[in-house]
């Protein structure tokens, strides 16, 4: 017979199983309490582009922003409050503001939503037609991190873009719950259905929601409006003066920053450049492409031959 048959067997000791059990359940229920007195983390993802243009058109029937001002601070606190009704137990993280801009050189009106509190803006670009590109991978880099992390349990996203589906099922992927909120539309949808397909829940801000923080710019009447057209030199001539007139303002170091952007202006640069030239010519160049760009011709032209 073997000799191992014959060995003595070792004996159980209960008493320190049931100690070291006791020690296990006594950790398990501190890490319980801890994570019972952890708040819910939220945060706002909002789509810039999108509000501008789906808000826009429902109140001020359009989607080019040049035509209307957006209370971006009131509508954000706004969101802000929506949020903290519906996840009435849970803290805000922050509210994520996407945009895009030249070069993703922050706007006036962009540096003025960076500076509120608990928001954080991020910029894609914009390309030659004005649309943004870059924004949809931003947030779901963000989208992602965030719920990997475990750093939200809700995310609120603004948006409406199909291109969103794969940031919304990352982070569903890793727990989170992803609830739509989109702003009602004049007619038809204005968000793709396979985002809506994928959410976890929908909310539509209607029209007397968003209407207090759209503000239609007034229309300017000018003297000359029935006069034929100015020509092209004439609007380049008057772009050039108006260059004069920017550079001795800003001087070289604001060259310095703009020319790297040629052929394209920044927005608010653009828009100031329009504005003036038409308080000169008393005449809209609104709706006359041709001219704009004899406009931004001229205002480039002299601007180079300064550097």
């Amino acid at each position: 017979m073997d000799d191992a048959e014959h060995a003595p067997q070792p004996t159980v000791d209960a008493a320190g199983v049931a100690a070291r059990l006791e020690r296990t359940n006594a950790l398990l229920e501190r890490m319980l309490a801890e994570v019972a007195k952890t708040p819910s983390t939220h945060a706002i993802f909002v789509d810039a582009g999108y509000v501008y243009a789906s808000a826009g058109l429902l109140v001020a029937g359009t989607e080019d922003r040049r035509s209307f001002d957006l209370d971006a601070e009131g509508l954000i606190e706004a969101f802000i409050d929506t949020a903290r009704t519906i996840f009435a137990d849970s803290r805000l993280l922050r509210v994520y503001w996407y945009d895009g801009a030249r070069r993703r050189i922050h706007t006036p009106e962009q540096q003025a939503v960076a500076e509120l509190p608990d928001v954080k803006v991020r910029l894609g670009n914009l390309n030659a037609n004005n649309q943004q590109k870059g924004v949809d991978s931003l947030i779901r880099s963000d989208l992602e991190s965030l719920a990997r992390h475990r750093a939200i349990s809700d995310a609120a996203l603004v948006g409406g873009d199909e291109d969103l589906v794969p940031a919304v099922e990352a982070a569903q992927g890793y727990g989170a719950r992803v609830h739509l909120w989109g702003v009602e539309a004049a007619e038809g949808r204005n968000q793709a259905e396979p985002l809506l397909w994928e959410v976890d829940s929908q909310r539509s801000f209607d029209l007397d929601f968003c209407r207090p923080y759209i503000t239609r710019r007034p229309v300017t009447t000018y003297e000359n409006e029935g006069a034929p057209p100015p020509s092209r030199d004439e609007v380049r001539f008057v772009g050039a003066r108006i260059a004069a007139t920017w550079l001795g303002e800003r001087g070289s170091e604001a060259l310095a920053d703009l020319l790297p952007g040629y052929p394209y202006l920044p927005g608010a640069v653009d828009q100031e450049l329009l504005v003036e030239a038409e308080a000169h010519l008393q005449r809209s160049l609104r709706g006359h492409a041709a001219l704009r760009r004899a406009l931004r011709d001229g205002f480039w032209q002299h601007l180079q031959s300064q550097y």
